[in-house]
């Protein structure tokens, strides 16, 4: 009976990710990304749907979770999706137009140039759509401009029984905004890459930053590409490293690896579980262009 009541439990679980989406135009394989005034040829071209929440939540779709989508997507991009079983609450309305990105990418490194579109309105929207969630885990990944009212919506979230997860990606001004510590602190997972980490805690190296985030009560999990990734908690640090793969395009790897992780936590896995499993998905994305 206990393991029927586990199975049911496991069956109704819902990833909710929430964020910004783009048509992502992504130019492969070149040797190095062109500087002012030059041009570098590819032969290599990948048109897709991209942006944080829908890379995760593909991933995670894949990986057997049910998933929701909120966001603002094109009509190209809904029917991509729906095919990948998530099912989509589009926030867009008539007439706007949806974000595009063009990503330059090299094995080693990325640039990107973007049309931002309906995601210059997309937060308000958000603020509205996400407290009335029905979801276990709710995995927002875009800048909040207002880290007080994010703060309010997500303990809001805790008081439901619903858990939170956060991928703020790089943003600089994010540093000046004073509530950022107490948003981080409602979370229960906080995601950064090594330099995020050093932005965030305002620290010259990932070493010096490391007590920072040790001292937060949400867990931090950093994403160290080929490295792999850690586990940083008051009580412990956990390392585990990454599986060796041909790096085709790393765009999207962290956004899958943050969808490799929480379908492992939610499963009920051990740290060491989750971290292996969202590095496991991080590095099986870079061995084909696109983020999903």
């Amino acid at each position: 009976m206990v393991f029927v009541t586990f199975v049911v439990y496991l069956t109704r679980m819902t990833l909710l990710c929430a964020g910004e989406a783009f048509e992502d135009l992504i130019f492969v394989g070149l040797d190095r990304i062109p500087g002012p005034g030059e041009e570098v040829k590819t032969d290599r071209f990948e048109a897709t749907v991209g942006g944080g929440a829908v890379i995760t939540a593909v991933a995670a779709a894949r990986l057997g979770m049910k998933v929701d989508l909120l966001s603002a997507l094109g009509p190209s991009a809904v029917k991509r999706l729906r095919k990948e079983r998530v099912r989509i609450t589009n926030l867009i309305r008539p007439g706007e137009q949806h974000a595009i990105t063009a990503a330059i990418s090299t094995t080693e490194d990325r640039a990107f140039v973007t049309f931002n579109g309906v995601n210059a309105k997309l937060e308000e929207r958000l603020a509205k759509a996400i407290p009335k969630a029905d979801a276990t885990h709710v995995h927002l990944c875009f800048y909040p401009h207002d880290c007080g009212l994010w703060t309010r919506i997500v303990t809001r979230l805790r008081n439901k029984g619903i858990t939170t997860s956060w991928d703020f990606g790089w943003n600089e001004p994010l540093t000046s905004d004073r509530g950022l510590t107490d948003l981080i602190d409602a979370l229960d997972f906080v995601f950064v890459n090594e330099l995020e980490a050093r932005l965030y805690a305002g620290e010259p190296t990932l070493e010096a930053a490391l007590p920072h985030w040790r001292a937060r009560k949400a867990i931090t999990i950093v994403k160290q590409g080929e490295s792999g990734a850690m586990w940083l908690a008051p009580d412990r640090d956990i390392h585990f490293p990454a599986p060796r793969v041909k790096v085709v395009d790393t765009t999207g790897a962290g956004d899958s690896f943050n969808a490799g992780f929480l379908v492992a936590w939610l499963r009920g896995n051990t740290p060491v579980e989750c971290l292996t499993a969202g590095n496991k998905a991080g590095a099986a994305s870079t061995q084909r262009a696109g983020g999903i």
